[in-house]
């Protein structure tokens, strides 16, 4: 895959070294305009002010989870960032969580840990 180094990308976790490490992966894999968000309520009003491109999200979180951020984007008043791919990163594997990701719309699915390479996979799968 190759990346688009200037697709806007908002990472957003609760933990900074999360944030600090998906940012990291990003960049080694050419994305260049990484932004950060500590929660989802922070991110949506990143969302609502600029032109964010993608969406990597944990789901447990303060203030608005991964899972009220995604349902937010796809019930936003403007169409267009309705679209915006979202991949939901969780340490929760349980299958009902994944079906309420699919179900809200999620764009893919990452359970921590995880790796690089998958990562790199997960994102090409939603825009390859």
């Amino acid at each position: 895959m190759t990346a688009n180094p200037h697709l806007f990308t908002l990472v957003v976790d609760d933990f900074a070294t999360m944030r600090k490490i998906i940012t990291n992966v990003l960049r080694q894999l050419g994305y260049e305009n990484v932004r950060q968000a500590e929660d989802g309520a922070s991110a949506l009003k990143i969302i609502n002010e600029e032109q964010v491109e993608f969406v990597i999200t944990d789901w447990n979180m303060p203030q608005m989870s991964g899972l009220d951020l995604l349902k937010a984007i796809r019930n936003h008043t403007d169409p267009g960032k309705r679209k915006i791919p979202v991949l939901m990163v969780t340490a929760e594997s349980l299958q009902e969580n994944i079906m309420a990701a699919a179900q809200a719309g999620v764009n893919n699915y990452i359970v921590k840990p995880f790796d690089a390479r998958t990562l790199a996979d997960k994102i090409g799968k939603i825009f390859g």
